[in-house]
């Protein structure tokens, strides 16, 4: 059975303004995400700003996440590099230090072809071993997967799954439909955009893969069982509950955003790398708004 399944939750790593990782921070944070029920822990994704880290403090991180989970749940982790030498190395080290799957985005510089993309995953997932999951980013790095990549990615051996950015004709049952008509049965098919994951859920993806899940985990784990169960009823109306922080997230980045979020909580005091810059004073007023509306809602986080 697939390990991409249910709520992946995606943690910050928060780090001090050299980039050096607070790990007892990191912990408390993981923790506080496995007490609440998920499925899996993403790591080092983009909210975990994982290109913003050097080795060291990626496998320092890896190594931190790994003994806090103690094998309660499955730890998927952000392998990816320019190089593929880089990424295959990146990927053999989470592996041996207790990583699950390995989530790889065609980060570049230069524009990549299809093909260059194709043997860029080819070869992490063959000589690294670690299961790899595709990393559909396309905001982040300028790359389209075609229809017929994705496919043909499907069928490498070691390749799992995929965490799809939405669609952006917005018609998630068109496109899941679409895509699970071209991979194996067993291909684990997920999204990321959380204000649309329950949505996706309800239409039959197999993932969720949550930033806010790594902030709000308990509200998260609800809207996921509730979709998963298609409890429409329940899922419309904890996702508009959420409907503030998914406007914050459209407008400002969900990065920022969740920055902002940890700190105003007390769960965090980390700083975004630069050149990110804190947003300014209104947004944050918006953010506290939110979280009182979420609290008051709920009566819990």
């Amino acid at each position: 059975m697939s390990v991409l399944t249910g709520l992946s939750a995606f943690p910050i790593t928060p780090a001090n303004e050299y980039g050096e990782v607070c790990i007892e921070n990191l912990c408390s944070l993981i923790e506080r995400i496995i007490v609440a029920g998920v499925a899996s822990i993403g790591l080092l994704g983009s909210t975990g700003t994982y290109m913003y880290l050097n080795y060291s403090e990626r496998k320092k991180a890896i190594e931190a996440a790994h003994q806090q989970i103690k094998g309660r749940v499955p730890l998927i982790v952000g392998v990816s590099a320019l190089r593929t030498d880089d990424a295959v190395k990146f990927a053999q080290e989470a592996k041996s230090l207790g990583a699950s799957i390995g989530l790889l985005a065609p980060v570049s510089y230069t524009a990549l072809t299809q093909d260059e993309v194709f043997e860029h995953y080819a070869s992490v997932a063959k000589y690294s071993q670690l299961p790899i999951c595709i990393y559909d980013n396309p905001g982040t790095t300028h790359f389209n997967f075609s229809d017929a990549l994705i496919a043909r990615l499907s069928r490498v051996s070691g390749i799992v799954g995929i965490k799809n950015a939405l669609p952006a004709d917005s018609n998630l049952e068109q496109h899941i439909l679409k895509q699970r008509a071209s991979v194996p049965a067993e291909f684990s098919c997920g999204y990321s955009g959380d204000w649309k994951c329950s949505e996706a859920l309800l239409k039959g993806a197999d993932v969720w893969y949550s930033v806010l899940g790594g902030v709000f985990p308990e509200l998260c784990v609800s809207l996921t069982r509730a979709s998963e169960r298609k409890d429409i009823e329940l899922a419309h109306k904890l996702n508009g509950i959420l409907q503030p922080v998914w406007s914050l997230f459209q407008r400002h980045g969900s990065l920022r955003v969740v920055y902002e979020i940890l700190n105003q909580l007390s769960l965090s005091d980390a700083v975004l790398p630069r050149p990110f810059l804190p947003l300014d004073k209104s947004i944050s007023a918006e953010i506290a708004a939110a979280i009182r509306a979420i609290s008051g809602a709920t009566g819990r986080e």
